[in-house]
């Protein structure tokens, strides 16, 4: 059975945690910007979960689950939040709402 080295996961989560700002910057729907956003926090849990298994802690496996948990209770805020923008404004366009 062959191990991958941890510096191969945390490239991946460099990687993806770049995409992931990268589309914050850019994109200009929100619930594209929310996706990009989900991105940068799995980027970090890949992180955590790679570190903890170098160290041989459960740590890392800790803070994922905690870290799943806001990620949720974000994706249910900012829909709630993108929806009573939308009822107010008739538009979900960055720039058009302040």
């Amino acid at each position: 059975m062959s191990v991958v080295p941890t510096s191969n996961y945390l490239i991946l989560s460099a990687i993806l945690f770049t995409v992931g700002v990268t589309g914050v910057l850019v994109k200009r729907n929100p619930s594209q910007i929310f996706i990009c956003i989900e991105l940068m926090l799995n980027a970090a849990n890949l992180s955590f979960i790679a570190l903890g298994r170098q160290f041989g802690q459960i740590n890392g496996q800790m803070y994922v689950i905690f870290a799943l948990s806001v990620a949720a209770a974000e994706v249910s805020v900012g829909l709630g939040i993108i929806v009573a923008i939308f009822r107010s404004k008739e538009t979900i366009d960055i720039d058009e709402v302040n």
